[in-house]
């Protein structure tokens, strides 16, 4: 097992300046001698003892927050239950956007180990990307053996804590509700495919479909970007290749305003010709014309409880926790069902 002396050597600093270092300690050191001691630190493997690891968190202030984009209406309400708990703790919370790069996440990875943050919560959806994973999961590890702890929220193959938003179930109950009530040929807007939330809800939607007898076929499946312009991208090629859509499923909220402004420059209503579901329940799901329905996550409570585990300084990050948090069905006038 690697040594404190053994990590002075390799990076070519003193044993003290090598324990200052890994123990998050105030006083002043170059970025360039930190960063030669954390690497260190990665390369030998090296875990501080319990006594250490327990004087870097006391003396961490910041928190980091990887979002993949805080103006995207779901991120804002979780950072805005995240912030709150932080607050509550006195923490500093430092706000990263990835816009879904990985290679930007990583890198936000290293930049707050370096900054020596007390916690780090990645917020947004995991990748279907195993090279990515690998590469983030050498990272968290070496983060979280200077003592820093780490929480998730989302479908990740990544250590640490873990909020579970019920995505699968959230796009069950979506899909029950169309063919429930009726409707046979459904249209998909999905988001990214790379993301584990596009196939998650997907999934689930497949899977009411496969209870009511009806099938959701690739070609009715349009994918885009998770946002208003992705939305009214994805309605138009769906109209353009099925025009005898009676229902959409927009696998969020922002895709589902954009889908209701081309639907509404048709000239097609809604829910008198197609219906229309959402997914997330944000804000101004209710405020559109007419209100949608949509699928409910709690996505400040799942902020508050991503932060809480992070800064959870009585639970062992040996023994992982994942809390679960459920979806329900929002039931407003933008569906109907079709005459038996």
């Amino acid at each position: 097992m690697a040594t404190l002396a053994d990590v002075a050597r390799r990076a070519g600093v003193s044993p003290a300046t090598a324990s200052r270092i890994i123990s998050g300690s105030t006083k002043l050191v170059t970025d360039e001698l930190r960063a030669r001691v954390l690497r260190a630190v990665d390369e030998l493997q090296y875990v501080p003892n319990a006594h250490a690891q327990l004087l870097a968190r006391a003396q961490r202030t910041a928190v980091g927050v990887i979002v993949h984009d805080v103006s995207d209406p779901y991120f804002a309400e979780i950072t805005r239950g995240l912030q709150q708990v932080a607050t509550t703790h006195g923490r500093l919370v430092i706000i990263c956007n990835s816009y879904r790069d990985p290679a930007r996440e990583l890198e936000y990875v290293e930049l707050l180990r370096a900054q020596q943050v007390a916690a780090i919560v990645l917020a947004g959806s995991g990748y279907h990307d195993a090279a990515f994973t690998k590469a983030l999961k050498a990272k968290l590890a070496a983060y979280t053996r200077t003592g820093g702890r780490v929480s998730v929220i989302g479908r990740h193959e990544l250590p640490g804590d873990a909020v579970m938003p019920a995505n699968e179930e959230g796009g069950y109950l979506a899909g029950c509700e169309l063919f429930g009530s009726g409707h046979r040929r459904v249209g998909v807007i999905a988001g990214p495919k790379v993301l584990t939330t596009t196939t998650d809800r997907l999934a689930g939607l497949r899977r009411a479909a496969r209870e009511f007898r009806g099938t959701v076929p690739a070609r009715r499946v349009a994918y885009a970007g998770f946002d208003r312009d992705g939305g009214a991208e994805a309605i138009t090629a769906l109209l353009d290749s099925s025009p005898d859509l009676t229902a959409v499923v927009a696998l969020n909220d922002q895709m589902a305003v954009g889908a209701l402004s081309t639907l509404r420059a048709r000239g097609i209503a809604v829910p008198d010709q197609i219906s229309l579901i959402g997914f997330d329940d944000m804000p101004i799901a209710r405020d559109v014309t007419p209100p949608l329905t949509t699928v409910r996550l709690p996505l400040a409570e799942m902020g508050a409880r991503a932060m809480s585990m992070a800064l959870d300084d009585t639970h062992s990050p040996d023994t992982p926790r994942i809390e679960p948090a459920q979806a329900t069905l929002v039931r407003r006038e933008s569906t109907r069902s079709l005459p038996a």
